[in-house]
């Protein structure tokens, strides 16, 4: 399966809850609180253990905005570390290049941060890397190139004093560490875990 291209408003509304955190998404679902499509307001199905599973998985996916096949490979690695399975899933997404240039604030979402590193505006330990999957390591810094910083959106979220960034993510201006792995209760995404690693261990 390929990423997810659908409008982030009815993924949202499909799975009834701000997974995207921005605030246009919240005045969505209060005006529109059910499922999109015509048959949206009629759907209140229940779902099996199984359902459950697929869509605790499928949430997380549409999180981080991430293909099956990544998806799938992440889970791999993650099940053969001596670490939960579940805690080292979240870990490996939250290393992602660009997840951790949204979570230091230098973009307003994923999918920007996403373009960001895409366009070659991001520096890894002061080389240029374009692979928004790329994983990070324990004290790589990653810099915003001088264009970037001259955008204007980045520009104003660059003004913002009082940011407040994860505990193992250190900023200062347009530069930020990966200190350490973050721990489960550092990870604020509204996910049980273990669902999706009993989705897998069907």
């Amino acid at each position: 399966m390929s990423r997810n291209t659908k409008a982030k408003a009815k993924i949202v509304r499909n799975f009834s809850e701000n997974i995207f955190g921005q605030k246009k998404f919240d005045k969505i679902l209060a005006r529109k609180p059910y499922p999109a499509g015509m048959h949206g307001k009629k759907m209140r199905r229940r779902h099996s253990g199984y359902g459950q599973q697929l869509k605790e998985k499928q949430k997380l996916r549409a999180i981080y905005d991430i293909t099956e096949r990544q998806f799938r490979h992440y889970y791999s690695v993650a099940r053969k570390t001596q670490t939960a399975t579940g805690e080292k899933l979240l870990q490996i997404l939250e290393s992602r290049l660009d997840n951790f240039v949204f979570r230091s604030g230098f973009a307003p979402s994923r999918s920007a941060a996403r373009q960001l590193v895409n366009h070659g505006h991001v520096l890894v330990d002061s080389r240029r890397l374009s692979i928004p999957s790329y994983l990070l390591k324990p004290g790589q810094v990653v810099v915003l190139s001088t264009k970037a910083q001259k955008i204007p959106y980045i520009a104003k979220l660059l003004e913002i004093k009082d940011l407040n960034v994860p505990k193992w993510i250190k900023r200062q201006a347009v530069a930020a560490q990966f200190s350490r792995l973050p721990q489960r209760d550092e990870i604020d995404v509204n996910i049980q875990e273990q669902l999706i690693v009993e989705y897998y261990s069907r």
